[in-house]
């Protein structure tokens, strides 16, 4: 492939680009002229998610923060169980905007199961003063006999209890079936708001079915996405086309201050990928790629990082054993914020080898490929879910097959050759990210979002009959 090939290609990733821009656009604009119609107070916020604060998912702080320096308020609820190591993983803006003091958890559900009766019976008699409708509703349903832990979901709702908000923003579909049970039972009130954002709309329709959103659709408010990619997949699946919006996860490009690269420095190539050690982020390609490279190419010095944690760790130690290539791969637990910024800052090139998982598993543009780009790295990723709306192809870096290690080897060797390409690359890709991934635009426009939702006509009440009360719950609520 050469350079004319790659501009050429790039030059189609742009006009796709802006397509993409357009149909985003399409929506808010509707949002900002009710919006400015009338003067609005404050609103508020909640946001369901299972677990907080996650590095992984910075997209929340990030929309959390966004909020509450435009003087609205914001409370998160977690609504499983707490993570072990959450307390190192810790961003800059969680402590400024002290986010921990607005986080409420789910109530740790005893082991025993007797205690674990006992406990929520409490719950319930402690919050029927808050909530009677809540408590009276979901003493029906156990009545009836529904099937739904119904104890577990009493834990998790505890905290929701007595409050009232203008807008439950339930982040990842999964979350979603969750927020709709606790809303047909009365423990939320306010307008239901669902984000989908990578495996609730892949993995988890592929395990539960093209059904499993069906009630959501019919009763939730408004719902978002983060790609065209999974809107394409969400309108398949039988979503309302007037009440889903694309919204990009954004960052502030003006936090990355690139270092600046001329070729690079030496005859080094630091490579780094970030991200869950998980089979759709594809990394035991990438590491056969450097494999291979390094085989080819013992006059450059190559070093990969990668960072992460999660179940293929001890698995890729070993591969990294088996392709002799220790002295050149480096493998680091989670770092916080400002450290990953570092080690980005000084390396070469992103590698974003996503593919998609033998479960279905797929990507979003992921936020940790964008922050290396705002510091204006070269990418070498995959034609893969939502990565080729982010990445522009001989642009602002290299696209190559899903599970092709010898295609990211062929692109290795062809940024090792071309190093007076890297900057040019790394400006566009910290143009593009500015222009489409603006953190503050994006903010900007969820809150037009909220306000379109907070006009949407809501649900019906749930009026009981003879029939089992049917409830939708996510196990990400177990």
């Amino acid at each position: 492939m050469n350079l004319p090939e790659l501009l050429a290609l790039g030059s189609q990733r742009i006009s796709f680009g802006a397509s993409r821009q357009t149909m985003f656009a399409r929506f808010p604009a509707a949002a900002r002229a009710s919006a400015s119609a009338s003067n609005h107070k404050p609103l508020s916020v909640a946001f369901l998610v299972s677990d907080f604060p996650l590095l992984s998912e910075s997209f929340v702080i990030n929309q959390a923060v966004g909020l509450i320096e435009r003087g609205h308020k914001v409370d998160i609820y977690t609504l499983g169980k707490r993570q072990p190591g959450v307390p190192e993983l810790q961003h800059g803006d969680v402590e400024r905007c002290r986010l921990l003091d607005r986080t409420h958890r789910a109530i740790a559900v005893p082991e025993s199961r007797w205690r674990r009766t006992l406990k929520g019976v409490g719950l319930l008699m402690a919050n029927f003063r808050n909530n009677p409708k809540f408590c009276w509703r979901w003493s029906k349903a156990a009545l009836l006999g529904e099937r739904t832990n119904l104890l577990r979901l009493l834990y998790a709702a505890a905290p929701l209890l007595g409050k009232s908000h203008d807008i439950m923003h339930c982040q990842f579909g999964t979350i979603g079936l969750t927020g709709l049970t606790m809303h047909r039972l009365g423990a939320i009130r306010g307008q239901l708001v669902t984000t989908f954002r990578g495996y609730d709309i892949s993995q988890y329709v592929r395990t539960c079915g093209d059904r499993v959103y069906e009630n959501l659709f019919r009763k939730g408010a408004l719902f978002i996405t983060n790609c065209a990619f999974f809107e394409g997949r969400l309108l398949e699946l039988g979503c309302d086309p007037a009440r889903l919006i694309v919204l990009p996860s954004g960052i502030d490009c003006a936090r990355f201050s690139p270092r600046g690269r001329v070729g690079g420095r030496d005859d080094a190539l630091r490579l780094v990928t970030i991200g869950r050690l998980v089979e759709k982020k594809g990394i035991e390609y990438a590491l056969r790629a450097v494999a291979k490279f390094a085989a080819a190419r013992p006059d450059v010095d190559v070093k990969y990082t990668i960072i992460g944690d999660g179940p293929l760790w001890e698995p890729l130690l070993r591969l990294i054993e088996e392709l002799r290539i220790n002295d050149a791969v480096t493998m680091l637990s989670w770092r916080n914020h400002q450290q990953i910024i570092d080690i980005l800052r000084d390396s070469d090139v992103f590698l974003g080898p996503s593919v998609t998982g033998a479960d279905g598993n797929q990507d979003a543009p992921i936020n940790t490929l964008k922050e290396a780009m705002a510091l204006e790295l070269p990418v070498i990723a995959t034609w893969h879910g939502g990565i080729p709306e982010l990445v522009q192809d001989g642009v602002s870096g290299l696209l190559v097959p899903e599970r092709d290690a010898d295609a990211i080897a062929k692109a290795l060797d062809y940024l090792a050759n071309h190093r007076h390409l890297w900057a040019r690359m790394g400006r566009a890709g910290r143009a593009f990210v500015d222009a489409h991934y603006n953190l503050h635009a994006l903010n900007d426009e969820l809150v037009n979002i909220y306000r379109k939702a907070s006009i949407v006509k809501r649900s019906p009440d749930v009026r009981f009959a003879r029939s089992p009360f049917k409830l939708y719950q996510s196990k990400d609520l177990i």
